[in-house]
Order: C-alpha cells, then sequence, then structure tokens
C-alpha cells in the first residue's frame, strides 16, 4: 500500500458512508412521505437507477478528462444532492426526494470506479490486494454512516434533515483526499481515440460474461435483501437504534474481510473465493428464515456482508483479466450498469416484496439469482479456463 492506495481507500470510506446513510435513511423518509407504502423504496430505487443511468456519462468523463477530474466531478454532484435532500425533506416533498436520489446517482456510479483505480494504482503483483484493501476503506463507512444518521437525524428540529447536511458536509472533504492523489495523466487525443473491441464481443468471453453476472448478483441480492432491512425491522417493532446497529454489522461484514480477501484469491484463486461467496448468501437466507429477532437479522446480514465481500471483490478480479488497457472505459461501465440495472430491479422489488409478500418470502426469492450464479461457476469451471483463472 502506498500513499495514494491509503487515500484511495479513505475515499472509498466517504463513498460509503454515503451509500449507507442513503439506504438507512431514504426508505424510512419515502415511508414518511410517499403516497403509498409500497413506493417506500423508490428513493433507494432511485440511487441506483441514476447510477445506470450514469455509468455512459461517467466513462466518458473518466475516458475524456481522466480519473482525479471525473471523480471530483462525482463529488460535487454529491454536494449537489446533499443541498437537494434537506430541501426534500423540508418541503415534505416525495417527488423532489426520488430526484434527489437520481441526481446522487452519478455519485454512486464515480465511486464504483475506486476500485478499479486501486488495480491500476497497485505495484506488480499487488492488484488482488489492491482491490482488496481499497473495498476496505468502506469499513469507514460501516462506523460513521449509522453513527451520523442516528446522531444527526433530528437537526434543525426536521426529522432526517440532518445526515442530508452531513453527507454534503463530508463530499466537500472528500474532493480535498481525492485532490491530493496522483493518479496516471490523462489519455491524449490519441489515445483517446482508441477504444477496443466491442461490448458484444466482451462478452462472449466467458470470464467477462460470469464477472459481470457475479457482480450484478452479488450486488443485487445483497441490495434486495439489505434494503428491505429497515422496513422489516420496523414492522416487526424494533427500532432505529436497532436497525442502525444491524447496518453498521453488516458493512463491517462487506468490507472487514478486505483485509484479507486479496490474499484468499491470491492463495486458492478468484474461483474458489466466489464459490465460497455463493455458499455464504446461502447460509444468510436459512438464518434470515429462522427468525424476525435482532440477533437474526443482524447474523443473517452480517454473513450477507462477507458472502458480498467475496463475491463482488473476486468476480472484479476476474473482470480485470478480460480487457485490454485501451478497453477499461468501457469495460467498467458495462459492468457497472449490470451491477445498477440489477440494483434497480431489487430496489424496487426489495419495498414492494417486504410491504406486500413479507420478509420470508423476499428471501425465498432471493435464492433463484444464488442458484443462477453457481451454474455460471460450474460452467466457467468446466470450460478449460479453471487452471488458468485459479492461478
Amino acid at each position: 500500500m502506498n500513499k495514494n492506495l491509503w487515500l484511495l481507500a479513505l475515499a472509498q470510506g466517504f463513498y460509503l458512508t454515503n451509500n449507507v446513510t442513503f439506504i438507512g435513511i431514504n426508505g424510512l423518509v419515502g415511508l414518511e412521505l410517499a403516497p403509498y407504502g409500497w413506493m417506500a423504496t423508490l428513493p433507494v430505487m432511485g440511487y441506483v437507477v441514476g447510477g445506470a443511468l450514469s455509468t455512459g456519462l461517467v466513462a466518458k468523463s473518466q475516458h475524456r478528462w481522466g480519473r482525479q477530474r471525473a471523480f471530483q466531478l462525482g463529488l460535487l454532484t454529491s454536494l449537489l444532492s446533499a443541498v437537494l435532500g434537506v430541501t426534500a425533506v423540508m418541503l415534505h416533498s416525495f417527488p423532489l426526494l426520488v430526484f434527489t436520489t437520481l441526481v446522487a446517482g452519478y455519485y454512486n456510479a464515480n465511486g464504483q470506479l475506486y476500485r478499479f483505480a486501486a488495480a491500476e494504482l497497485a505495484p506488480q503483483g499487488f492488484k488482488e490486494k489492491a482491490i482488496s484493501l481499497v473495498l476496505a476503506g468502506g469499513l469507514l463507512g460501516a462506523v460513521a454512516g449509522p453513527f451520523l444518521a442516528t446522531r444527526t437525524k433530528d437537526w434543525f428540529g426536521l426529522h432526517f434533515a440532518g445526515p442530508y447536511v452531513m453527507l454534503g458536509v463530508l463530499s466537500v472533504v472528500a474532493m480535498a483526499v481525492i485532490h491530493f492523489i496522483q493518479f496516471g495523466p490523462p489519455p491524449t487525443p490519441a489515445e483517446a481515440a482508441k477504444t477496443g473491441r466491442p461490448v458484444s464481443e466482451l462478452f462472449r468471453q466467458p470470464a467477462f460474461a460470469v464477472a459481470a453476472l457475479s457482480a450484478a448478483v452479488s450486488y443485487g441480492v445483497m441490495n434486495l435483501l439489505m434494503a428491505a432491512t429497515p422496513l422489516a425491522m420496523q414492522t416487526c417493532g424494533l427500532s432505529f437504534e436497532d436497525t442502525a446497529m444491524v447496518l453498521q454489522w453488516h458493512v463491517i461484514g462487506m468490507f472487514a474481510p478486505g483485509f484479507f480477501t486479496g490474499s484468499l484469491i491470491k492463495r486458492f484463486g478468484t474461483l474458489t473465493v466466489m464459490s465460497v461467496g455463493v455458499v455464504l448468501n446461502l447460509v444468510c437466507v436459512v438464518v434470515a428464515l429462522s427468525g424476525q429477532e435482532v440477533s437474526q437479522f443482524l447474523w443473517s446480514m452480517l454473513v450477507l456482508g462477507v458472502g458480498w465481500n467475496f463475491l463482488f471483490t473476486a468476480s472484479t478480479t476476474l473482470s480485470t483479466q478480460a480487457y485490454r488497457p485501451e478497453e477499461k472505459d468501457k469495460a467498467q461501465a458495462v459492468l457497472n450498469f449490470c451491477v445498477f440495472a440489477t440494483m434497480t430491479v431489487t430496489s424496487f422489488a426489495s419495498g414492494a416484496l417486504v410491504t406486500t409478500e413479507g420478509w420470508n418470502w423476499l428471501n425465498m426469492g432471493s435464492l433463484l439469482p444464488i442458484l443462477i450464479v453457481s451454474l455460471s461457476l460450474l460452467w466457467l469451471k468446466a470450460s478449460g479456463l479453471s487452471k488458468r483463472l485459479s492461478a
């Protein structure tokens, strides 16, 4: 780890503070402002829809201006969304709240590229660990997000206005952090003109296709269950403090393994770590179906977080083996679009299912995409590429 990677890990921490706070409060603010209960998670869905719609714009900005200026633009958008969030709470406007999260989606799409920037800034042979350790910076979000949300939720005498103000301040601080990271120089006009193979050809590579599917499902299942957790816990009569604690441990599970996931990938291979991530997702569902006490919510979300870390970190590592340097912006945009498109569906489904069918049916429904990833990993292992990818 060098100075640039440490600063990038800190930026990842601010990014996850934004994510955790948005997911923790937007469903609850949506429940207060939405005309119908099933619309409560539309603001959460807006966050990922905005990310999906922004992937192409983010890729173009990265390709044209380089990492640093593009990341700064994302943080400026985060600051704007924080101002809009406060305004939505003050005006009790549900449409404005949804629009706020759509705008914030641009920052969401930008932050998803921190892990790829880590691979580029890493010394030779350190790529897997760099991706893993920068993702571990999300631990800051695990601690700071719930803590700051609970401490600021009643600032200014307005319910949940304070967290948006807090996120605006963090956006400014994160801009300073990005300023001191020494990224590579912006591409020259000749380099920018090279775009590499078309997307269809990238997807014809088994490694790229499985990496995209696994990354999308890892985030989709995690988002399906995590976005519904605050609503499910409120339905069970549990407090917001309990919800914040569960989300905190969930995010710890997501990012604490980052200190050793890279080493596991290096030792046991990408596909093995991805397979363990799938098994942990199944364990999460079993625990969630065992009851609806605080302990069951906590342990299921903690295991889900660890499963996400293994599957997502390993699929990111797998994807970097499947595209050329001149294709990175295009390939990363496609991967992130797959993630956000899946999250869009699960964000809406989480609110609709948990408020109509209940927590148990929501968990059982998550088994199908987990099964699909399991089959894709078996297919990849049987395709003749497994020895090279496991090395």
